[in-house]
C-alpha cells in the first residue's frame, strides 16, 4: 500500500512537473510529496526525476516507470470507485476541456443538466481557441474536440455530429440579393471561420447526396464563431455557424440562405488519455452522449446533432 501511494504521487509531480503544484493538488504538504518520492527512488533503486529550480523532468527511467505507474494507480482507484459507487453517487473534480467554435453553443446546456443531476461533481471547464485542433493542449480529464481525430495513443469516443447553416442580415440580403444557389455564393461577401493560423477553407455545402466544395470569397476571416455571428448580424455578409440562432430569425436579426442546403457534418469526440476512467468521467460522457441524442433537449432545431450509430 506504501508504494502504491508513493506511485501515486510521483505520477502527481510528473505531470505537473512541479512538487508544489502537485502538492496543492493532492492537498498535502510540498515537503511530505517530496520526502515520499525520494523514498521511491530509493526502493527501486534508481533517479526517476530530474529537479532544478525551475522545473521537474522525468528521467529516462522515470519516463517508463511513469507509463506503468499511472496506468496502475488508474486502474486502483478505479477499483475503489467502482466499490463506492455502490453506495454513493460520483463526487469530485472533472476537468473538461472545450473547442470554442461551435461546441460552446451545444454543450453549455448540456453542462447544466449534468451539473443539476449529479451536484457533487465539481466540473473545471477550460475553453481553447481554433487552434486546439491542430495543438490541442494536455488532456485533462476529458477533452470534447470536433473533427476526426488522427490514430493516436488517445481513446476518442464519437458522440455525434454538429451541422452548421448559412446566415446573413435581412439587410445585407436586400442590398447584395439573395443567392438562389450555391454558385451565387461566389458573388457574395462571406466570412470565414479560419482555424489553427490559416486561410479560411472553401464552403463543403450538402442537400441530401448531393455535395459540393464551394469556393467563396472570404472578405472577412474571424478565428471566433461569435466574431463571426456578430459581423453578418451587422451586415458584413453571410457566415456559416452551427450554433443556437432561432431567437435571431424570430428577431429579425439573420435569416437563413440556401436553406436546403447546410455544411457537411463535423464529428463531435470524447477524448481520454486511457479506456480505464473513474466513475465521474464515465458518468459525464454517458450523459453527454444521451444529452446530445435527444433532440427534445438539443438546444435549437437549427443546431442538429445526432449521435454516431
Amino acid at each position: 500500500m506504501k508504494r502504491l501511494h508513493g506511485m501515486e504521487l510521483f505520477a502527481e509531480v510528473a505531470k505537473a512537473h512541479s512538487f508544489s503544484r502537485a502538492a496543492a493538488a493532492l492537498g498535502m504538504p510540498t515537503s511530505t510529496v517530496s520526502r515520499q518520492v525520494a523514498e521511491l527512488e530509493r526502493s527501486v533503486g534508481l533517479r526517476l526525476l530530474s529537479r532544478n529550480t525551475r522545473r521537474v523532468e522525468l528521467t529516462d527511467a522515470g519516463r517508463l516507470y511513469f507509463e506503468r505507474c499511472r496506468r496502475i494507480v488508474a486502474e486502483a482507484e478505479i477499483a475503489h470507485e467502482e466499490l463506492r459507487d455502490q453506495l454513493e453517487i460520483p463526487s469530485g473534480p472533472l476537468h473538461v476541456q472545450l473547442p470554442a467554435a461551435y461546441a460552446l453553443d451545444a454543450l453549455i446546456p448540456a453542462l447544466v443538466a449534468f451539473g443539476g443531476r449529479y451536484p457533487e461533481i465539481r466540473l473545471q471547464m477550460s475553453v481553447a481557441g481554433p487552434e486546439f485542433a491542430e495543438h490541442p493542449p494536455e488532456i485533462g480529464d476529458v477533452s470534447i474536440r470536433l473533427g476526426e481525430q488522427p490514430d493516436s495513443s488517445l481513446v476518442a469516443r464519437r458522440l455525434g455530429e454538429v451541422h452548421a447553416h448559412l446566415y446573413a442580415s435581412p439587410a445585407y440580403l436586400a442590398a447584395r440579393g439573395t443567392p438562389a444557389s450555391p454558385a451565387d455564393l461566389q458573388h457574395h461577401d462571406c466570412i470565414g471561420l479560419r482555424t489553427g493560423g490559416g486561410q479560411p477553407a472553401p464552403w463543403p455545402l450538402q442537400r441530401g447526396r448531393d455535395q459540393l466544395l464551394v469556393p467563396v470569397e472570404h472578405r472577412y476571416g474571424a478565428n471566433d464563431a461569435s466574431m463571426a455571428r456578430q459581423l453578418a448580424v451587422l451586415g458584413a455578409g453571410i457566415a456559416a455557424l452551427g450554433g443556437d440562432e432561432s431567437g435571431r430569425l424570430r428577431s429579425g436579426e439573420l435569416a437563413r440562405v440556401l436553406p436546403a442546403w447546410s455544411l457537411a457534418p463535423v464529428e463531435v469526440h470524447a477524448v481520454t488519455e486511457t479506456r480505464l476512467l473513474p466513475a465521474r468521467t464515465r458518468r459525464f460522457i454517458d450523459f453527454l452522449a444521451d444529452y446530445l441524442d435527444n433532440p427534445a433537449r438539443a438546444r435549437a432545431p437549427d443546431l442538429q446533432i445526432r449521435r454516431a450509430a
